[in-house]
C-alpha cells in the first residue's frame, strides 16, 4: 500500500487477513485429514489444518473412489478406508515413536505451532518427531521421555504463550527490497511483478512502516500471521527482518494463490481482506478497489 493516507487502511485489513488462518480457522483435526489424503495421492496443497477447497475436494475424490458417500465429511466410514493415517484421534491412546496414525499426524501440527523445530508433517512418530516431543517437554518442565500422555497433551492444548520478539537487524533500500521481492517470490513460484504490486501497495518498497494494528514491514504482516507462516507453512523461525518481512509475505501470498485455485483477484482479496472474510462475505467494496489497483500495478514492476 502506498504511503500516508493508504498504509493505516490496507494494515487494518491485513490484519483481518491474518486473523483468520492464524487463530479460529485452524482445526488439528483437519491435518489428519490432510496427510491421510496425501497419502493416497489426492491431496498436493499444504499441511495447514484449513478446511480448504483443495482439501475439500480431495475428500471428495476419495470418496468416489472408495465407493462411499459423496459428502465431503471425514466420517467414521471415509477414517475406515483411509488406512492407519485415519485412526485414532489425538488423545485416545499414548503416543510413542515407531507409531503411526491421525493422532501422529495432529500431534506433529500441535509441535510446529509451538515451535520445536520439527520438520514435516507425515502421521509417522520418527526420530524427528521425538526429537520435537523431547524439546517441547523439556521446555515445559515435563519428563522429556519422548513419550505424549495426558500431560504432554494437555501443554500442547494449552494457550499458547507470547513469543519473544526477535532482534531486528538494519533495514534495506528500496533497490533492495525491489531485488529482495524478486528473489522470493521466483524462489516460491510466483510472479515477482505481482510481489512487487502487493509492496508496493502495501508500504511504498518501505521496510520500516508500522501500522496502528501492528502490521509491519515491506508486506505489511501482523504478528498472528508472522506465526502462522512460521509454525504451519515453514517450521521455522524468520527473523523480524526487512529479508524475513519479505520472505514471509511472499510465503503468505503463496498460501492465499493455492487457497484459491490460483485466482490473483481472490488471493489478493484474501491478502487483505481475509479468506474467511471472502468466503463468507465476498470482495467488499474497497477490497474491490484494492484488488484493480494491485494489478494494474503488475504492469508498473
Amino acid at each position: 500500500m502506498r504511503t500516508g493516507r493508504y498504509v493505516a487502511f490496507a494494515s487494518v485489513l491485513v490484519a483481518l487477513t491474518a486473523a483468520a488462518p492464524a487463530q479460529g480457522a485452524l482445526d488439528p483435526d483437519v491435518v489428519g485429514a490432510q496427510v491421510a489424503l496425501r497419502s493416497h495421492g489426492l491431496y498436493r496443497g499444504p499441511i495447514d489444518g484449513i478446511r480448504g477447497p483443495l482439501t475439500k475436494r480431495a475428500v471428495r475424490a476419495f470418496q468416489r473412489r472408495e465407493g462411499l458417500r459423496v459428502d465431503g465429511i471425514v466420517g467414521p466410514r471415509t477414517r475406515a478406508e483411509m488406512g492407519r493415517l485415519g485412526r485414532p484421534d489425538f488423545g485416545r491412546r499414548l503416543i510413542r515413536r515407531g507409531m503411526v496414525g491421525w493422532d501422529v499426524s495432529v500431534l506433529q501440527f500441535l509441535l510446529a505451532r509451538r515451535g520445536t523445530g520439527i520438520r514435516g508433517i507425515d502421521g509417522i512418530f520418527g526420530p524427528n518427531t521425538l526429537g520435537a516431543v523431547r524439546r517441547f517437554q523439556s521446555r515445559r518442565g515435563l519428563a522429556a521421555d519422548g513419550v505424549v500422555g495426558p500431560a504432554t497433551r494437555h501443554a500442547l492444548r494449552a494457550k499458547a504463550q507470547t513469543p519473544a520478539k526477535h532482534p531486528r537487524s538494519r533495514g534495506a533500500s528500496r533497490a533492495e527490497v525491489r531485488r529482495m521481492l524478486g528473489r522470493w517470490a521466483r524462489h516460491y513460484g510466483i510472479s515477482p511483478s505481482l510481489a512487487r504490486a502487493v509492496a508496493w501497495m502495501e508500504s511504498g518498497f518501505r521496510w520500516n512502516v508500522r501500522s496502528p494494528a501492528g502490521a509491519w514491514g515491506v508486506m505489511q504482516v501482523i504478528p498472528a500471521t508472522w506465526r502462522f507462516v512460521e509454525d504451519v507453512l515453514l517450521g521455522r523461525d524468520v527473523r523480524h527482518t526487512a529479508r524475513g518481512n519479505i520472505r514471509v509475505g511472499i510465503l503468505y501470498l503463496r498460501h492465499m494463490l493455492r487457497e484459491f485455485d490460483g485466482s490473483r483477484r481472490l488471493a489478493l482479496a484474501a491478502y487483505y481482506q481475509g479468506p474467511a472474510a471472502v468466503r463468507r462475505h465476498g470482495l467488499y467494496p474497497e477490497t474491490r478497489v484494492y484488488v484493480r489497483t494491485v494489478l494494474r500495478l503488475r504492469h508498473r514492476f
